[in-house]
């Protein structure tokens, strides 16, 4: 209604600044999710991305991102969405790194046509990783009996209960290599002849965005507000997009943040806070 109302004013009545949506993705990416974490995922971001490309007026869409990965396949559908409405609005997009953007968080970063990073911030980390714990022991000395059925001999594959064994391993590296494989291309995709040849780049290791701007991975550094000035003029305003509201102001959770919290329990919410925690931990924050 505003911005119906400002058009019928005349040219100059109008305010003479240009409004910048922007979209904070902060967390780690991961389906589901507790109702007091907030996780990044396509059904959590979807329709704020949509709000944001939607506002006609603005030429681009600044995304802040702040996450140290998580899922390859929520990442790389977040990604998807944000180059599709790009493409669909024909919007310019600004993506801005505050303490990291790694793995799964620096695929989705890519989805910019410019990225831009503090000089403390870390990007990178192109790779795969998968983690687990091992129970073998402890169930010995606990005197449990594991049993285990299957119809398929490979059903209990990876089992943390059970020995490791050689095929189970070679299975997994396998997997990741695809995985990896498919990052590296959608990287190569985006940055093009901006990368340098490096041949740490796609080991998984990450740098500062000072070093980021030096292999490519960055293409400057700056703050949000500051930067966008820059392009767009001193007078240039930053609007925080937030979640749609109901009628009633109240905000609309997505379906599956509803799924979440009916389902959630106290023993998948500890773990999964501890598996949050140490994707965190890998860059020292």
């Amino acid at each position: 209604m505003a911005r119906f109302i400002r058009k019928l004013l005349p040219r100059r009545w109008r305010p003479d600044y240009q409004e910048i949506p922007v979209v904070r993705l902060h967390g780690v990416i991961m389906s589901g999710g507790g109702p007091f974490r907030q996780n990044l995922s396509l059904a959590s971001t979807a329709a704020v991305l949509e709000k944001a490309f939607a506002e006609k007026d603005a030429p681009a869409v600044a995304i802040s991102i702040n996450s140290p990965g998580g899922s390859p396949v929520q990442s790389r559908l977040i990604y998807r969405r944000i180059r599709d409405l790009a493409t669909e609005k024909n919007k310019k997009v600004y993506v801005f790194v505050e303490d990291v953007a790694a793995s799964g968080g620096y695929m989705i970063a890519v989805a910019g046509d410019e990225i831009i990073a503090d000089p403390s911030s870390i990007v990178g980390s192109i790779g795969v990783v998968s983690a687990s714990f091992g129970f073998t022991e402890l169930i010995k000395k606990i005197g449990v009996e594991r049993r285990v059925h299957t119809a398929g001999k490979n059903k209990a594959t990876l089992d943390p209960f059970r020995p490791e064994n050689k095929e189970d391993i070679e299975h997994l590296k396998a997997l990741q290599l695809e995985i990896h494989e498919t990052f590296i291309n959608l990287v190569k995709e985006r940055r093009g002849e901006k990368l340098s040849d490096n041949p740490d780049l796609f080991t998984g290791l990450f740098w500062t965005g000072t070093r980021g701007v030096e292999l490519g991975l960055v293409d400057g550094l700056g703050d949000i507000r500051s930067y966008l000035q820059s392009q767009y003029g001193p007078k240039t305003r930053l609007k925080l997009i937030t979640q749609p509201r109901g009628m009633f102001g109240r905000k609309i959770p997505s379906t599956e943040t509803r799924i979440s919290a009916l389902g959630a329990n106290l023993a998948n919410g500890v773990v999964s806070a501890a598996e949050e925690r140490a994707l965190w931990s890998r860059f020292g924050l």
